[in-house]
């Protein structure tokens, strides 16, 4: 299967919107605190437009496969950076997982940070989404805080 990664389009909003809602329906199995209904985590149209941020698609025979994108976000001050990229929207179709396709577009992701002359990435998963967790181990990722909750 050829993978070509290039930048997303406002005009393929409907499939970025339904790869969202594709991230959301597997995560809720993760976080109880979700809300029920319809929700959305990200403004698409903002991330494409701005340049402070790449959304990348993965695209095999014309058909988009799968997702990312980076943002740069200004660092705490007492961190070393004074920036970083913040990962995320990372979806890949259920019927061509497996086929490294998430590290393609996190090694695009990589280089476009780079350009930006940022040296330090991170993203979230949920510590039970051991084959996203793993995913991103393989691309070169080591865990570092894990939050923790309790409802009372």
């Amino acid at each position: 299967m050829k993978i070509e990664i290039r930048k997303a389009q406002e005009i393929e909003i409907e499939t970025l919107l339904a790869f969202e809602k594709g991230i959301i329906k597997a995560e809720r199995n993760f976080d109880p605190t979700l809300k029920e209904g319809e929700i959305h985590y990200y403004d698409l149209i903002e991330l494409i437009k701005s340049p402070n941020a790449e959304v990348l698609v993965a695209v095999s025979n014309e058909k988009i496969v799968g997702s990312g994108y980076a943002k740069i976000i200004t660092a705490k001050s007492y961190l070393k950076h004074n920036a970083y990229a913040h990962f995320g929207f990372m979806y890949v179709l259920p019927e061509v997982r497996g086929l490294g396709i998430i590290q393609n577009v996190l090694n695009e992701l990589m280089n476009w940070t780079k350009s930006k002359n940022i040296s330090e990435v991170r993203l979230e998963v949920y510590d039970e989404n051991t084959t996203a967790k793993n995913a991103y181990i393989k691309s070169g990722f080591k865990p570092h805080i894990l939050e923790m909750r309790m409802k009372i």
